[in-house]
């Protein structure tokens, strides 16, 4: 059931974008006040910026690749910081592969 999930939420072209940065996540946004971009996440609203769309709308798209095990989020203050869950994103990836 988790695998259809993300792959609902990898048939979008924001959220792949999203995955896409948050691989190199230095390379792809600019420096944050709280947290590191590698070991505590981007900034949903780094995110919202980068997609040129509102906060609610990142946010969703945000929500959809969480619920899918693909990213994890994380608090700091009153911020969330998101990050790829690369071990989830290897086994989606396995189970493509066997399954196609």
């Amino acid at each position: 059931m988790k695998t259809q999930m993300a792959l609902r939420a990898l048939a979008n072209d924001r959220r792949l974008q999203i995955l896409e940065w948050l691989k190199q996540p230095r390379k792809h946004f600019r420096p944050q006040v709280d947290g590191d971009l590698v070991e505590d996440g981007v900034c949903g609203v780094l995110i919202a910026e980068k997609l040129g769309v509102s906060q609610p709308t990142a946010s969703e798209h945000l929500k959809i690749l969480l619920q899918a095990g693909l990213i994890e989020a994380k608090r700091i203050k009153q911020w969330t910081f998101y990050k790829r869950d690369e071990t989830r994103i290897k086994k989606v990836k396995q189970t493509i592969v066997r399954c196609v």
